[in-house]
């Protein structure tokens, strides 16, 4: 049983940030291209809401430039990596000596389907998404995006984050 006590003790971010870690993830990059230019980042805080219409969500950091440059085109597309796309997750996450956006989408075979946002050509499934509405929570948007564009690959390996290091499942 909890302590009355206890509950005044604040969870700090680092405790937050260890206990997630434990939590496996699928890894995703997120992109969009438009007025606001091609940006691409690595994510694992991506869900789906809905099928009727098809609808997702995707968390991005609001001091990230991809957070203003997916607010100005209105576009975005997940890109949900292989388990042998771990190159690609480094590279979009930052780490890794492809420091600007044009080195970063050197990396990989880039296409487009419906909105123009960038997909990955190998990646499990792209959802290629119009934002339907943001919601501010902390320090980060919620972007919702009805998918207007799908892209499926044949089944494969996916690549999740788990324990601070990536595997194949």
């Amino acid at each position: 049983m909890t302590n009355v006590d206890d509950l005044s003790r604040m969870v700090t971010g680092a405790e937050f940030r260890e206990a997630m870690s434990r939590i496996a993830s699928a890894v995703h990059v997120v992109t969009t291209d438009g007025p606001a230019g091609r940006f691409g980042i690595t994510v694992s805080a991506m869900a789906s809401i809905s099928d009727a219409p098809p609808t997702l969500l995707a968390c991005l950091n609001r001091k990230s430039p991809i957070n203003e440059a997916v607010t100005k085109n209105g576009v975005f597309c997940v890109n949900a990596l292989s388990g042998e796309a771990a190159a690609i997750a480094d590279t979009f996450a930052g780490r890794g000596e492809a420091e600007t956006m044009e080195a970063r989408f050197a990396i990989g075979d880039w296409l487009t389907l419906q909105t123009g946002a960038p997909v990955l050509a190998d990646a499990l499934a792209a959802f290629d998404c119009r934002v339907v509405d943001v919601a501010e929570a902390s320090t980060h948007s919620v972007f919702f995006g009805e998918v207007v564009g799908l892209m499926i690959a044949p089944p494969n390996s996916a690549l999740v984050y788990a324990n601070r290091s990536y595997r194949s499942v």
